[in-house]
């Protein structure tokens, strides 16, 4: 993911992508493939996941960077909150998909996805406008104030013969084109605090992805695809949690403390998801949503608004190409905890569930440290912001 992000900056995002996505399709119906070639070879199965995994890299960091492209920073949370939901739509469908083909013929489970991604990887190839000028659009400015589009700067002049105040507008610079390097993204104010929470928050996110349907179907006695269609409940919270998460950090103009509350809120609904399993469906139903949102919520600002943030903040100086490698940064951090969770989780597991919702707990609580310094600058923002808007009332 690290290199893919500086790929990204310094290739078409276009062909970048849809290269991207076909070899992605190929790799996973090779694995598919391994059914119905009555391959036994573990060898085969994790090389070509290993380069299932490597493809798909391409993905992230190029569609962020496109996004990024289209809009400045007002409104940005709700827009990408939306825009983001598509991952908990994909997770839902390859779940549906998944448990669908399972009892049958698994090959199918893996076929089928990558024939869908290597499709709407040819309709990439063919619509995907990369950047706005591309299409002869005016370009947005990405404003501290939030606001978006051209805005040329005015000067006034005072004539010291007249005292005439002349205007005088001077046009926006131009971006930088040179791409900005590994080590120059790094030192972007908060790009290693969220890299950070994302790596816990990622954690916990990916072993609900990867075990919940395992888990319901073996401590709940579920059937197999009933499971799979269970466990989707997760992802539908996860599009609420991205869509409020990217509302109130519109709003309240605190990213770091948005994803802070949830991922503190997240931690004991966890607790309690593991224990009212036990009572009903319903409840089951109802805390799946709940935890969907509070982990899914952070995972989702933080890998779109919070990243397109910080790829176009103003210790940049107006350098456009920053947009790949941040995102492939906290992205890539990220999917440290998403391949180390899911591998915990099976080790845990064989001491009891509890102990793996502990571990997920703990994550969550990590997660939310991490930002601790970006909540206190948050904070202290808005208390000199009451307190100026306090003295203004008052004069």
């Amino acid at each position: 993911m690290y290199f893919s992000g500086i790929l990204a900056e310094r290739l078409p995002l276009r062909y970048y992508l849809t290269v991207g996505m076909l070899m992605s399709g190929l790799f996973t119906c090779l694995f598919g493939l391994g059914f119905y070639l009555n391959i036994h070879s573990l060898g085969y199965y994790a090389s070509v996941e290993v380069m299932n995994g490597l493809m798909q890299t391409t993905g992230w960091p190029a569609v962020v960077a496109c996004v990024g492209n289209w809009f400045g920073k007002g409104k940005r949370g709700i827009i990408m909150g939306v825009w983001n939901s598509h991952t908990s739509v994909g997770n839902i469908l390859g779940s549906l998909i998944a448990g669908a083909f399972v009892l049958s013929a698994w090959g199918m489970s893996f076929i089928v996805p990558g024939l869908i991604i290597a499709s709407v990887g040819i309709l990439t190839f063919f619509f995907l406008v990369e950047k706005p000028e591309d299409v002869n659009c005016t370009p947005p400015q990405h404003h501290e104030n939030g606001e978006t589009g051209p805005s040329p700067r005015i000067n006034r002049r005072t004539d010291k013969t007249s005292d005439v105040n002349t205007v005088v507008t001077t046009e926006p610079v131009e971006a930088h084109s040179e791409a900005i390097s590994f080590c120059g993204a790094l030192r972007i104010p908060g790009v290693v605090e969220f890299s950070l929470c994302l790596l816990f928050a990622k954690l916990v996110s990916y072993t609900f992805l990867y075990w919940l349907p395992f888990y319901i179907s073996h401590v709940a006695h579920f059937d197999a695809e009933e499971a799979g269609d269970m466990s989707t409940l997760f992802d539908v919270g996860g599009i609420i949690g991205g869509i409020t998460a990217g509302v109130v950090s519109d709003v309240t103009g605190g990213r770091a403390t948005t994803c802070c509350v949830m991922l503190l809120t997240a931690a004991p609904m966890l607790f309690f998801y593991n224990h009212l399993r036990k009572l009903s469906q319903a409840a089951t139903i109802g805390m799946l949503l709940l935890c969907g949102a509070l982990v899914n919520g952070p995972f989702a600002l933080i890998t779109t608004a919070v990243s397109a943030d910080l790829g176009t903040h103003e210790s940049l100086r107006g350098n456009a190409k920053a947009l790949s490698t941040v995102a492939a940064i906290i992205d890539g951090t990220g999917s440290v905890g998403a391949a180390l969770g899911p591998l915990f989780a099976g080790v845990i597991s064989e001491t009891g569930w509890n102990n793996v919702f502990y571990m997920l707990i703990s994550a969550d609580v990590m997660a939310s440290l991490c930002l601790s310094r970006l909540v206190y600058k948050e904070v202290e923002g808005w208390c000199g912001w009451a307190c100026r808007t306090k003295g203004f009332k008052e004069i």
